[in-house]
């Protein structure tokens, strides 16, 4: 088994989430009390809101770059992120490392690919939406188009990923918001939706809307990385 690595904290909900995940997947794979080997370095939460709202990247850069580096030397023959919106710095925190580096993306398009959709709407917070950096590696790399909800409903769910769900915080309510906003994406011509923030999973998922195909960033992450590990 390859130890995986994972850059957590953002949030803590997310990496709990992706550890629970991991320790499952690889039990359903080879039974009794077997589970993964995982090593977590989880980081202060506040680095990444000023970097996403204060636009202090260049020190988290720095700082994931740190732990990343921290990871590898410990033992890690994988390294994850579960952020989709620190993919941002991707190019910058895995420069100079010698063990592979497993891009969120790279799996959800797989999937979305597999499932013979080109164009499919993105759910993430505002930063993931409005970057263009994930979106580009669909394109480029997959041939996947990504529409983006209106600002005005890109900063309700930038509000509701923040001060709710990263905080462990899941209310009917905001289902109910999410599940509106992916009918009329759904209505308007996406034929599926990306659930682009790692939290979102958290709060609905593909048993809330069995017309609309939903990838589940942080499971297909998680199930890539079990593959690989296992290999």
């Amino acid at each position: 088994m390859i130890p995986i690595g994972i850059l957590g904290g953002s949030s803590d909900q997310s990496t709990a989430d992706y550890y629970r995940r991991i320790n499952q997947a690889v039990n359903a794979r080879l039974g009794g009390s077997n589970t993964g080997e995982v090593l977590i370095n989880s980081m202060n939460f506040r680095r990444a809101t000023d970097a996403v709202h204060h636009g202090q990247w260049d020190e988290l850069s720095a700082y994931l770059a740190n732990r990343a580096k921290a990871l590898e030397t410990a033992g890690a023959g994988i390294l994850l992120c579960v952020s989709n919106t620190l993919h941002r710095l991707a190019p910058e925190f895995t420069a100079g490392l010698s063990i592979p580096f497993l891009h969120i993306v790279d799996p959800t398009a797989e999937a979305i690919r597999d499932y013979g959709l080109r164009r499919v709407a993105f759910l993430g917070t505002k930063a993931a939406m409005s970057g263009g950096y994930l979106q580009y590696r669909y394109a480029e790399n997959f041939g996947i188009e990504t529409v983006m909800p209106p600002e005005e409903v890109q900063d309700v769910m930038d509000r509701m990923i923040f001060e709710e769900l990263c905080k462990g915080k899941f209310s009917p309510a905001s289902r109910a918001y999410y599940l509106d906003v992916i009918s009329q994406m759904h209505r308007e011509g996406a034929q599926g939706v990306i659930l682009g923030c790692t939290e979102i999973p958290l709060l609905i998922s593909q048993r809330d809307s069995a017309d609309v195909p939903m990838f589940d960033t942080a499971g297909l992450h998680v199930a890539a990385a079990v593959d690989f590990s296992l290999k």
